[in-house]
């Protein structure tokens, strides 16, 4: 779909096949019952969006207007809420988390030989994925389930940020001490634990849900209608959420669960929207805010987790740098992406070369990996745009 604007930018018609048979390709991967992908230019001057496959098992088609889940891309927004407070001084990134939360949560969270780290954990190593705090979604006790499987496996249910940390105690398994981030290098490991503890931050700051937080800080004054949080009332426009499968299960009867990972529902168009607003200086004050999201880039190291991102994918503050290294692609080396994926296939990325917004989801656990497969073949297409 082409947007007109006082300076379009035309794809040619073999451009926009190729990208039409990019979003084939997308819904045809294993398990997935539906694609949205949309690109822009930063600058509005064109946009291409499609829309391929069934929003619900009913079969009720998918469109470019219909709400998914945009699973771990929430940290984007998460990491956006807090820099805003950061730079309005109602916090700072390296105030200690045990000026927050109540000590009571955080004893014993992060024992090394005898250690207890609670208190040396700031909001900067939450926010870099640099506390050595594991994925609460994924350890577990000797002869348990993770949390993860009993949600999948098993019934709805909820837990609160207290749960959270009491699974992250009971285990006590700490990948490695508090970063000393002042080091050019330092080890990161991703953890959804980080990003619970600063809903609770959040929260705790701001005296507010994190829903009527994010729709102080972000929703309203970016005019995002149609982003809202699983289990809270949507606006009356939006149409069905799709569908999230693990493999060929609905996933559509836990919105306990669905409430309790803190992540949101959007559309592309919202996702762009909120993309383009960070990138023009339309949501910080400052523009070093934004930088300290832009800086200090870690690399990840490699993993078996299906939910944890590894090499070559790289971390800031709430923000990720995807770039193949140039062995991989000595004869056309990919451009740098900066944005966020989630473990159900979904993406928000700014490519800075092209300057190139896009958004999209299969909605499937088992294509977390979609987006990387996609986009690179999506930049070439749009490379002579």
């Amino acid at each position: 779909m082409l947007t007109n604007s006082q300076q379009t930018k035309v794809l040619s018609n073999t451009q926009t096949k190729l990208l039409q048979d990019l979003l084939e390709q997308l819904a045809g991967m294993k398990g997935v019952r539906h694609a949205i992908m949309a690109v822009e230019s930063r600058d509005g001057s064109f946009s291409w969006s499609g829309a391929k496959g069934i929003a619900k098992p009913d079969g009720i088609p998918i469109d470019i207007d219909t709400p998914f889940w945009i699973a771990s891309v929430t940290k984007l927004y998460i990491a956006t809420s807090v820099l805003k407070l950061h730079e309005t001084d109602m916090i700072s990134i390296d105030d200690f988390v045990i000026d927050y939360l109540p000590e009571h949560q955080l004893k014993g969270v992060h024992v090394i030989n005898g250690v207890d780290y609670y208190d040396q954990l700031t909001i900067r190593h939450l926010l870099s994925h640099s506390s050595g705090i594991p994925d609460y979604l994924e350890i577990k006790a000797k002869g348990e389930q993770t949390l993860i499987d009993k949600v999948l496996k098993g019934s709805d249910m909820s837990w609160s940020i207290e749960d959270t940390l009491q699974i992250v105690r009971k285990v006590n398994a700490p990948l490695f001490p508090p970063q000393t981030l002042s080091n050019m290098k330092y080890r990161i490991r991703y953890s959804d634990t980080n990003f619970q503890m600063l809903i609770a931050i959040i929260e705790t700051v701001t005296k507010k849900s994190i829903e009527d937080a994010f729709k102080d800080m972000l929703f309203q004054p970016l005019n995002l209608i149609n982003t809202f949080h699983p289990g809270s009332k949507p606006p009356e426009e939006v149409g069905p959420v799709a569908t999230v499968w693990v493999q060929d299960t609905p996933f559509d009867n836990k919105p306990q669960a669905m409430r309790s990972f803190g992540d949101l529902n959007s559309t592309i168009k919202d996702l762009i929207i909120f993309m383009r607003a960070l990138l023009n200086g339309k949501v910080f004050e400052k523009p070093e805010t934004l930088n300290l999201m832009l800086a200090g880039w870690q690399t990840f190291g490699l993993t078996l987790s299906p939910l944890a991102p590894g090499w070559p994918i790289q971390y800031g503050l709430g923000m990720m740098r995807f770039k193949m290294p140039r062995l991989f692609t000595p004869f056309h080396p990919m451009p740098e992406l900066i944005g966020h994926t989630g473990a159900v296939g979904s993406w928000l990325f700014y490519c800075p070369r092209l300057d190139l917004i896009t958004a999209g989801t299969v909605s499937q656990v088992t294509a977390a990996a979609a987006p990387f497969k996609i986009i690179p073949k999506l930049l070439r297409i749009l490379e002579d745009t």
